[in-house]
C-alpha cells in the first residue's frame, strides 16, 4: 500500500487549474487569527477591526459570526459594503472632505439601523460634516483623531484639540463619538519596549480624555491602535482595539512582532514563466500582484522556494536568483506570503478559498473599487 504524504498547508492539489498570479485564502487559518484576536482583547465587546486589509464581504460574515459587531474602514467603498453585510457600527477612520461628506451622509441616511461615524481634526471641516449631516437629517457620530506620535493625520493631545472638541459636542448634526488614537510607528520587535513607548506617548491622551471628563463632556469611546498596539491597549481600561493585518498576517508583521500569535490566512500562487539565464527565474508576480512599496527584497517571502534572492520586478515580472535553477521546471507553482498584505489583497478582484488543499470557493473583493453605489 502506496502512503502518501500529506502535504503543505498550502499547496494545491489542482494548482494546474488555477491561473497565476492569484490571491488565495485559508478558511481555517482566518478563523484561527480570529480565535487569537478575541483571546487577546478578551472578547468581542472592544473590538473594532479595520477592513481596510481584506475588503470582502464573506470575511465579514465571520466575524458577526463570533459575535464583533463594530469596525473600522478608509472608504466609503468599504463603510458601504461593512453597511449591506449586517455590520451595526462603521467609522470611517479618515476625515471626509469634499465630495466624500456628502456620499458618507448620503450611506447613512440609505442604511439608518447603522450607527457611521467619521474622523475630524479640523475646524471648517467639523462645521461643514454637520452642516451637511442638518440639511439631510442625519447625525453622524465624530471621533477626534489625535496624533501621538505617528505625523500622519490628527490633532496633538493639548488646547486646541481641547477646543474642538467642545464644538463637536455643540454643533447640530452631529455628536462626539470619542477619540481616535492610531500609533502605527511604534513597531519595536521586543514587546516591552513596544508597550513602554506606546504607554508612554499614551498619557497625553489619557490627561485630554480626564480634561473633558472633568468638565461634564462625554468621551464615550477611545479607539486605539494598529496590529503591533492593539495587545498593549488590551491592557487599557476603556479602550476599544482596531487592528485589521491580522486577519490575513504577513511577512512584514510576522518578521517584526513574533510575540504576536498570528499566522498567514492568504497566500499568493505563482508560476515560473522562464530561465533567463544561469541561476534565474523569472515569476509573473510583477508590481501588480503584490505590493511593490517596501524594497524590493521585503516584498513577498516564498514557502516553498526559501533561499531566493531578487534580482528584478517590472510590472508583470519577478527575476529571482536561485542557487539551484537546474532543478525548477518552467510552469512550476510556487507559494508566497506578501511583506505587505493589506495594499497587495487591493491588487486583486477576488480571492480564491482554499480547503483541503483544494479551492473549494470563489470571494469577491468588492470594496477594493472605490465606488460601489455611494
Amino acid at each position: 500500500m502506496q502512503i502518501v504524504a500529506k502535504p503543505p498547508w498550502y499547496w494545491l492539489w489542482d494548482s494546474p487549474e488555477i491561473d497565476s498570479p492569484a490571491l488565495l485564502i485559508y478558511p481555517d487559518r482566518l478563523e484561527q487569527n480570529i480565535d487569537h484576536l478575541l483571546a487577546i482583547a478578551g472578547g468581542p465587546d472592544r473590538l473594532r477591526p479595520h477592513v481596510k486589509t481584506h475588503k470582502m464581504a464573506p470575511v465579514v460574515a465571520r466575524h458577526l459570526a463570533r459575535g464583533i459587531r463594530r469596525f473600522k474602514c478608509a472608504t466609503i467603498a468599504e463603510a458601504e459594503m461593512l453597511a449591506a453585510a449586517g455590520a451595526a457600527d462603521v467609522l470611517l477612520a479618515y476625515q471626509p472632505v469634499g465630495p466624500r461628506i456628502t456620499r458618507l451622509v448620503s450611506l447613512a441616511a440609505h442604511y439608518p439601523a447603522v450607527r457611521f461615524g467619521c474622523l475630524v481634526d479640523d475646524e471648517a471641516v467639523l462645521r461643514q460634516i454637520a452642516a451637511a449631516c442638518a440639511a439631510a437629517q442625519v447625525e453622524l457620530a465624530v471621533w477626534l483623531d489625535l496624533d501621538n506620535g505617528m505625523g500622519r493625520t490628527g490633532i496633538q493631545p493639548g488646547v486646541p484639540a481641547a477646543d474642538l472638541y467642545r464644538q463637536m459636542a455643540d454643533l447640530p448634526g452631529i455628536y462626539p463619538g470619542g477619540f481616535h488614537v492610531y500609533d502605527g510607528h511604534l513597531r519595536q520587535s521586543d514587546f516591552e519596549d513596544r508597550r513602554a513607548a506606546s504607554d508612554a506617548a499614551f498619557a497625553a491622551v489619557e490627561a485630554l480624555r480626564e480634561e473633558l471628563l472633568a468638565e461634564g463632556l462625554s468621551v464615550p469611546a477611545v479607539v486605539a491602535g494598529g496590529s503591533p498596539t492593539f495587545p498593549v491597549h488590551a491592557r487599557r481600561a476603556g479602550v476599544d482595539l482596531s487592528p485589521g493585518t491580522y486577519v490575513f498576517w504577513d511577512a512584514g508583521y510576522g518578521a517584526l512582532c513574533p510575540d504576536l500569535p498570528f499566522a498567514p490566512a492568504a497566500v499568493l500562487l505563482t508560476r515560473v514563466i522562464s530561465k533567463p539565464g544561469a541561476g534565474r527565474l523569472c515569476l509573473d508576480l510583477g508590481h501588480k500582484a503584490v505590493a511593490a512599496e517596501n524594497p524590493l527584497s521585503h516584498r513577498v517571502r516564498f514557502l516553498n522556494a526559501p533561499e531566493v534572492n531578487f534580482a528584478g520586478q517590472s510590472e508583470e515580472h519577478l527575476v529571482v536568483e536561485v542557487p539551484d535553477a537546474a532543478r525548477h521546471r518552467i510552469g512550476e507553482a510556487w507559494y508566497g506570503v506578501p511583506w505587505h498584505i493589506c495594499p497587495t489583497v487591493a491588487l486583486y478582484q477576488e480571492a480564491l478559498i482554499v480547503e483541503n488543499n483544494r479551492v473549494v470557493a470563489t470571494w469577491p473583493i468588492a470594496a477594493r473599487s472605490r465606488r460601489l453605489e455611494f
